[in-house]
């Protein structure tokens, strides 16, 4: 699991020309939510973009006040015009206690499907999983060694990892072999080509 040290710093600025301001400075307003307590800070824009910016899920330590505490992206605000982040919400992890987040799904694999000149397609690239900080994986995988042209891959394909629930529908599919139009095209011109053969 990838971990973004992130150095946090005390706030209470509230108003919104003292954000903005906190903001042209490079500093993004923060709150790390907990059962115990909600800790307003700001940190960084360059060591959260590690966070924000990637495909991968990642777990934030977060050092203020001499404390460390271990954290996952909760909520995200953007500017609607420049496209960067503005407000960030962190949820504390407690072993023990129940987390819902989603992580990369990949593919694991080569399908036969599409050595056969098939076409391979992620629906979807994440994946909503309930779990606990003892159980939390980085990813899910899916293999797609098996597939072959004009198959799919569904939810109930994947083998979570111990002490981890997939949230959404086992039916749903995840990726498929898609048979290419000039393969179709070919297939369909030899089925032809057989049924106009006589019978000897």
């Amino acid at each position: 699991m990838q971990t973004v040290e992130i150095n946090g710093q005390n706030r209470v600025i509230a108003s919104k020309a003292g954000l903005r301001d906190l903001r042209n400075e490079g500093m993004i307003p923060c709150v790390l939510y907990s059962k115990d307590e909600n800790l307003t800070f700001s940190a960084p824009a360059a060591e959260l973009r590690q966070l924000v910016y990637t495909p991968d899920f990642k777990i934030a330590e977060i050092k203020l006040n001499g404390n460390s505490y271990k954290c996952i992206v909760k909520d995200l605000q953007f500017n609607p015009i420049t496209d960067k982040v503005t407000h960030i919400d962190f949820l504390k992890l407690v072993n023990k206690t129940s987390i819902k987040v989603s992580v990369p799904l990949r593919t694991k694999g080569s399908a036969v499907g599409v050595k056969s000149g098939g076409k391979l397609t992620q629906k979807i690239r994440s994946i909503l999983i309930k779990t606990t900080p003892e159980h939390l994986v980085s990813e899910l995988f899916v293999d797609i060694s098996s597939m072959d042209l004009g198959q799919t891959m569904r939810v109930k394909d994947i083998t979570p990892e111990n002490g981890v629930e997939i949230l959404i529908p086992s039916s749903t599919p995840v990726a498929s072999v898609e048979i290419p139009r000039a393969l179709k095209t070919g297939e369909a011109e030899a089925g032809k080509d057989a049924a106009s053969t006589p019978a000897k």
